[in-house]
């Protein structure tokens, strides 16, 4: 394994699932002081298994980031198909991922949530650190206003409970918060956002994975005090139907009503996922953030960040930044 080189901005980067994913192969490229914070309210696939078999945190969003963090050369990339894999099977195994199994069974060996990320990220060669938001499993609860009318007005407001439910509701999202409400946040995070350069929200499923963070007290309230800069990433299309026919400026509106003390300082988004690039920024500008619109898309049409141009459009926008020389 090769030891990576502690280099640039420290960055903090909060989401969970696939969006965490792509900001982490991006940030990786550009900072050696690097860790994400996760959440912890996955109930589906094996990690809901898990987590409901044996009183597990969900390791599957965990997993996902370890496996951003792994490095292009061959030592990294076996480990993050190893980390990923997926067993088939007509028996228990069945749809258990490798990387679950390992992170479940070191928390059980080390009795630390924390201890065991670390060590997975060692095994890997992780060119950063994995955190969960709570040490303390979580659900996610909605509120969702159905159009089941002919006009599409919404005819009742239902409640669904459950990760996998709020990231498939379909009806418009009207709220969200946390179940329990005020659960403890990972001190390691609270330390990390503490001494962070920059903090980087999103891209992601924006009620299911980003905004949790910011309905947990401690954490968001480390997230307004930090002297940090402090970046959105805006998805290139929406997640799922928990955002659908949101605007760019729509997502900032939302995390602006959930911490509406917390200052921005950045937005990046894909030029061609902004249709009005005027309202954006003037939108992102009421909340102190100047706006980057470029290319940071993936050339086959897919809707996926390139991590290159990512990692471009980061460095592009660390290096404007207020904060620097790095601490």
């Amino acid at each position: 394994m090769r030891e990576t080189r502690l280099a640039g901005p420290k960055v903090v980067a909060l989401g969970g699932g696939h969006g965490l994913a792509a900001s982490l192969s991006a940030l990786r490229r550009i900072s050696g002081r690097l860790t994400a914070v996760v959440t912890v309210a996955d109930d589906g696939g094996s990690s809901g298994r898990l987590r409901h078999e044996l009183g597990v945190l969900p390791p599957g969003d965990l997993r996902m980031a370890l496996a951003a963090l792994c490095g292009d050369d061959e030592w990294g990339r076996t480990w993050a198909r190893v980390l990923q894999h997926r067993f088939s099977s007509a028996g228990e195994l069945h749809n258990h991922s490798t990387g679950n199994l390992l992170i479940v069974a070191l928390w059980e060996l080390l009795g630390g949530h924390v201890e065991g990320l670390d060590w997975v990220a060692r095994l890997l060669g992780a060119q950063g650190r994995v955190l969960p938001m709570s040490t303390t499993s979580l659900d996610i609860r909605a509120l969702v206003a159905r159009a089941d009318r002919a006009d599409g007005a919404a005819r009742e407001v239902e409640t669904v409970v459950g990760q996998h439910a709020v990231a498939s509701a379909t009806g418009r999202i009207v709220a969200v918060e946390l179940v329990p409400p005020d659960p403890p946040a990972c001190p390691d995070a609270l330390d990390a956002v503490a001494e962070a350069d920059w903090v980087v929200l999103g891209p992601g499923s924006w009620f299911s994975s980003v905004i949790p963070h910011l309905l947990l007290p401690e954490l968001r309230r480390a997230l307004v005090d930090a002297p940090a800069q402090r970046m959105v990433t805006l998805n290139l299309s929406p997640e799922g139907t928990e955002t659908e026919g949101f605007t760019p400026e729509m997502h900032l509106e939302v995390l602006a009503a959930y911490a509406p003390d917390l200052r921005l300082d950045a937005v990046v988004a894909d030029r061609s996922s902004v249709p009005d690039e005027d309202l954006l920024r003037r939108v992102a500008g009421d909340l102190g953030a100047e706006v980057t619109v470029t290319d940071i898309a993936m050339a086959d049409g897919t809707p996926r960040h390139d991590p290159e141009l990512l990692a471009r459009a980061y460095a592009d926008t660390f290096a404007r930044g207020r904060i620097g020389p790095w601490r």
